[in-house]
């Protein structure tokens, strides 16, 4: 559906509705890029700590414990940075809150990601660092910043997000599908005809990605033993 994967350097976001498995499909790009390609990674938390993340994830085979232990993996927990109270004094400078949170999540990814050489970097989830600007302006402006920070890492990285929805079938743009490289959608929609037995489906789909042709076409796909497991050649009715 990617016309072979993420091109290198560039930025996926992955959209979808809580349980939809967004954790989990950031958490497999990793460890694939470990386990098939040799690559580092880093994994950047905005809400889950170590040990609730490493239980959930050894589920479908992956030790990022052990991982760590030989220097090809790293955890940050940054949930201490979007919950700082009050303004920060940083010499004669007075910094607010939102401010010194995005600059703080910054310099811990570009550490983190320096220390061990990550060429490939998840934050999970984006939303919480967004729900701190209401302002859509400033909204634009830290997620260009992020954007811009992450690609001067060189590393292929992928975000998530929620994904906003209009009623039942509808959905809303958000600013950061418009800054990112790539797009992902993971949803679970209603098929069936109305007088048939309706069933739920979860459903994913390439939104934009450059550099690469894709697959635009909804696939649907499971959370399975092994992961993430989209069945690409199969139609969505």
């Amino acid at each position: 559906m990617l016309g072979g994967g993420i091109p290198q350097g560039r930025i996926l976001l992955v959209l979808g509705e809580p349980g939809s498995g967004k954790t989990i499909a950031c958490s497999q790009f990793l460890a694939t890029g470990m386990n098939k390609f040799g690559e580092k990674g880093l994994f950047v938390s905005m809400e889950e700590d170590r040990n609730h993340y490493d239980r959930e994830m050894s589920q479908f085979g992956w030790d990022f414990a052990a991982a760590e232990k030989h220097g090809e993996f790293a955890f940050v927990d940054a949930s201490p940075i979007r919950s700082i109270p009050g303004d920060i004094k940083i010499g004669n400078l007075t910094i607010g809150k939102q401010d010194f949170s995005l600059i703080s999540l910054i310099e811990v990814i570009r550490n983190s990601a320096k220390t061990i050489g990550a060429t490939r970097i998840v934050v999970d989830p984006l939303s919480l660092l967004i729900f701190q600007y209401p302002n859509e302006a400033e909204r634009r402006k830290i997620l260009l910043d992020l954007v811009e920070a992450l690609s001067d890492t060189g590393a292929t990285c992928m975000l998530s997000s929620e994904l906003h929805r209009v009623g039942m079938t509808g959905r809303s743009l958000q600013i950061e599908e418009y800054l990112v490289h790539g797009v992902v959608l993971m949803q679970t929609v209603l098929l069936g005809k109305e007088k048939e037995r309706k069933t739920m489906q979860r459903v994913i789909q390439v939104e934009k990605m450059r550099e690469t042709e894709i697959d635009r076409q909804p696939r649907p796909y499971a959370i399975t033993a092994k992961g993430i497991e989209v069945y690409s050649k199969e139609i969505v009715y």
